[in-house]
């Protein structure tokens, strides 16, 4: 049985992103034996952004560490930590008001 502490990791990876031109960084936590669910760290700086892109399958967002605004369209919206979005299934993008930490859980389209 593998485990992870968030806590630890979303630390690491603001330090990461924090040191990174990018202002960006990211660590791959899980992907399952099917290939059918991938969980990664997402960490960014505020002010930074994961330009808009298309959604890659069914996804969730956590936030672990400071605030998000998820913008998909006309629609916006900003979670802080502890809160949880369902990722529309369109085009979106993501932006860290502050420097933020995400738990994003994708299961991608076959």
């Amino acid at each position: 049985m593998e485990g992870h502490s968030l806590t630890r990791l979303a630390d690491e990876q603001l330090a990461a992103a924090g040191e990174a031109d990018s202002g960006r960084s990211a660590h791959n936590l899980h992907r399952g034996q099917d290939r059918r669910l991938r969980q990664t760290l997402l960490a960014l700086r505020g002010g930074r952004s994961l330009d808009e892109h298309d959604s890659p399958g069914e996804a969730t967002l956590q936030v672990l560490r400071g605030q998000v605004r998820l913008v998909a369209g006309d629609e916006s919206w900003e979670g802080h930590a502890g809160d949880l979005v369902v990722v529309p299934p369109r085009r979106h993008a993501l932006h860290a008001v502050t420097d933020a930490a995400v738990l994003l859980t994708v299961t991608p389209r076959p």
